[in-house]
């Protein structure tokens, strides 16, 4: 977990201090600091930087970071959606279920997916209820400690 958190940061370092315009040139980038990495795993990383592309006046596009006003207006987005979807928390020694009104699994799975969290491998949805596999190492008691640190306001009980 520690590579991948020090490689998001370089990521960020090189978007921020390169005009980049492919994966395949950040590929390079993060070879030459020492980052063995697949296409796809720079794709995911990209994905979760929340990375886009814009202009850049001229004939191309390039790498660009959401500003930290952004950031947090979508994060905030992602938090009520989880709030106004959710029923319950409940949790063994790798896996979470959180159960939500009808419908709403979809709405709270991708508010989850989308806060990041580094103790969830990943998330399914049904309906009614999200089951989330935790990382190795992470107890059910870490993720609830993570989770209310990035919503205040859950009410777990």
């Amino acid at each position: 977990m520690k590579e991948r958190l020090t490689r998001l940061k370089t990521v960020r370092k090189l978007i921020k201090n390169y005009r980049i315009e492919s994966q395949e040139e950040l590929l390079g980038y993060l070879q030459k600091e020492g980052f063995e990495v697949t296409q796809a795993t720079l794709s995911r990383d990209l994905k979760l930087l929340k990375v886009g592309k814009v202009s850049d006046g001229h004939a191309g596009y390039v790498y660009t970071l959401p500003d930290e006003d952004e950031r947090r207006e979508s994060e905030q987005i992602y938090i009520q959606d989880f709030l106004r979807g959710y029923v319950s928390i409940d949790y063994n020694s790798s896996t979470v279920v959180i159960k939500t009104f009808g419908g709403h699994a979809d709405a709270v799975s991708n508010a989850l997916d989308s806060l990041n969290m580094d103790e969830i491998l990943g998330t399914v949805a049904g309906d009614n209820c999200i089951f989330a596999c935790l990382r190795e190492g992470v107890s059910g008691e870490d993720f609830m400690a993570a989770l209310k640190q990035r919503i205040p306001e859950l009410d777990d009980e």
